[in-house]
């Protein structure tokens, strides 16, 4: 496994790293006798999960039987008038693997049972050689499970494939938080659920990889490409539990430094040209766009959407501007707003509250008529 060389490559301070060493030496589970092949319960719901489980579902070598168990469709839309399928399901249906759903609302989930042969037995150290092959699979699900549906897998079979080099970016955003920092290398865990008294993300590691951000990554891109790593890595496990050669190892300890990766909500699309640079704004873009549209204000308090964002050059015939000032550039053929560190954001497409996605020649056209410009600039706030 290499663990202890993608940990190594955390930032961290010599003492710690000793420690983390350390701490990678000790092993909470291992495998040491040769099992049957698993029946596999799969829990996710997005690309992340189906392209984890394409992996799995081809390695025909570590699973008897294999189901899954995602999000029930959801109307959505205006009156209801679009139907959202979970894409897991689609998969599922399409390679003809039982799909289960769960219940919409979260307080039912519960209660919630997973169909047969994943029925508890009450039997406390899963004695039986039916219980001895349940394998429980998380990928990017979204949900808490419970602890009485984790004790219905034995211990060291309930695992979660995680998008990060934990303990870094615990939490349901990893591959956002991780871009809107600007990391340069990520990587992907293969770990134990754990109750969630024990800690979100905080179980042992069966395996991690790490790889290079490419430049200008975008999350659908990364989402792809970890999830395909974590596939691989997720089989590699099966395949050295089936032969009694797999081991897991605690994770790092936490500490103040260590990031978190909490849910992207709607405050963080929201831009502030007076503490962000026009780096930031780029980087969050690239991570979180995908799901919510980067907004400012114009005056008068209308939502303002910006649309493919890059860090302009330096633009001396400005001059010296505050941060949050914009202008329709000829050159550039976008709209230029100042940031915090004095450099320009380009944008090439905006999009006013209640209209329709505009070039930036296009949209600057129509602002010029609504008497808002300042000396030919814009102030966003």
């Amino acid at each position: 496994m290499h663990s202890q060389s993608v940990y190594n490559s955390v930032r961290v301070n010599s003492t710690r790293r000793r420690l983390l060493i350390k701490c990678l030496n000790a092993h909470f589970y291992s495998s040491t006798a040769a099992k049957k092949p698993f029946d596999i319960l799969f829990f996710g719901r997005d690309e992340f999960s189906c392209n984890v489980f394409k992996q799995l579902h081809d390695a025909r070598d570590v699973w008897k039987s294999i189901s899954i168990v995602t999000n029930p469709d959801v109307k959505t839309g205006r009156r209801g008038s679009h139907l959202s399928i979970s894409p897991l399901k689609q998969l599922g249906e399409s390679l003809e693997v039982p799909v289960h759903t769960i219940p919409r609302r979260k307080v039912d989930f519960r209660d919630w049972m997973p169909p047969p042969p994943f029925t508890n037995t009450n039997e406390p150290h899963f004695s039986d050689l039916a219980s001895e092959t349940r394998l429980l699979v998380t990928a990017s699900f979204g949900r808490i499970l419970r602890p009485s549906l984790l004790r219905i897998f034995p211990p060291g079979q309930r695992l979660n494939v995680h998008p990060s080099l934990l303990p870094a970016y615990r939490g349901p955003a990893p591959i956002q938080r991780a871009l809107m920092q600007g990391e340069n290398v990520t990587g992907v865990c293969v770990i134990d659920m754990m109750e969630k008294k024990e800690g979100i993300d905080a179980g042992s590691v069966w395996a991690c990889k790490s790889m290079v951000v490419p430049e200008n990554a975008t999350f659908p891109l990364m989402s792809v490409k970890l999830a395909r790593i974590g596939g691989d890595l997720l089989v590699t496990v099966l395949r050295n539990m089936l032969l009694g050669k797999a081991s897991s190892i605690p994770q790092p300890p936490v500490s103040s430094i260590t990031p978190h990766a909490s849910a992207i909500s709607a405050s963080d699309a929201r831009v502030d040209f007076t503490s962000q640079t026009a780096l930031d704004i780029v980087r969050l873009s690239l991570a979180i766009s995908h799901q919510r549209p980067i907004t400012t204000t114009m005056p008068g308090g209308r939502a303002l959407q910006l649309h493919h964002l890059s860090v302009s050059k330096s633009h001396d015939d400005l001059g010296p501007v505050e941060p949050g000032w914009a202008v329709y550039s000829p050159h550039t053929r976008t709209i230029l707003i100042n940031c915090a560190d004095g450099k320009w954001l380009s944008v090439l497409k905006l999009k006013s509250q209640d209209r329709a996605l505009l070039t930036a020649k296009e949209w600057w056209n129509g602002v010029k008529g609504l008497g808002v410009l300042h000396e030919g600039m814009l102030k966003l706030l």
